[in-house]
């Protein structure tokens, strides 16, 4: 199965959203990705990075927050103009405790495409600094977890998906955390802890209008522009 990430007439700005669920082309759920176009790269000094390990080795939880400029999960529809499928995806950005930029995820929902082919995706846009193999894991709350894959790095960040059942969705709209691990440089457990609060009513709930859209990618890029600035002040500060 072949379907697109962005839904047909629909234009987006920059953003980790836009980064994970608008990449541009068509592709299939564990293909390589290679004709996507590179994300746009994280404004300087907020490229996303792996948690530091702890000096014990053992595993480490990251709590992780929403982008505040995205005040609730985003559901976006549209139709594959090569399958016309439709295509719906509920997406989220989220940050790290100091505010910075770290991790996207986005639910698809695909009707009316090949029967035999999942219909339902998860894909995230995870940090730099992972293992690639052995991928990620994730489960809603203390269910058991789903194994998931990665299939193309960018300069901010890996993208990672994997394909679910209506039992896994159901744990997303009961759940209250979705716990993704992954591994870092040294083999270390990372978690990264996503709140999953108004998931159910994005999903369920009525697609964005395109127009609201842009806006609110709009507002999600001049925040990520401000929090440049503000780095790159402090950074030129304590070199003087």
């Amino acid at each position: 199965m072949s379907f697109s990430t962005r839904p047909a007439k629909m234009r987006t700005s920059l953003g980790l959203v836009a980064a994970l669920a608008i990449a541009g082309v068509a592709f299939a759920p564990g293909a390589a990705l290679a004709q996507t176009p590179p994300p746009a790269p994280a404004p300087e000094g907020q490229a996303p990075m792996a948690p530091a390990p702890t000096q014990d080795g053992g595993p480490v939880t990251v709590e992780v927050f929403p982008e505040p400029s995205q005040t609730e999960w985003t559901k976006v529809c549209g139709t594959d103009p090569s399958t016309e499928a439709r295509i719906c995806y509920t997406t989220r950005d989220f940050i790290s405790e100091d505010g910075e930029p770290l991790m996207a995820v986005a639910v698809y929902d695909i009707e009316g495409g090949d029967p035999d082919e999942p219909n339902k995706v998860v894909r995230m846009l995870m940090p730099l600094g992972l293992l690639l193999q052995p991928g990620i894991r994730f489960a809603a709350d203390q269910n058991r977890p789903t194994n998931g894959s990665y299939a193309i790095c960018f300069p901010n960040g890996c993208f990672a998906e994997a394909t679910i059942d209506e039992e896994r969705l159901d744990q997303f709209k009961a759940g209250e955390t979705l716990n993704v691990s992954v591994q870092n440089q040294i083999g270390q457990v990372v978690t990264f802890a996503v709140p999953l609060e108004g998931f159910t009513e994005g999903f369920e709930g009525d697609p964005i209008d395109p127009q609201e859209l842009e806006e609110q990618q709009r507002r999600l890029q001049e925040e990520l522009q401000r929090r440049s600035d503000e780095m790159r002040e402090r950074l030129q500060q304590q070199a003087q």
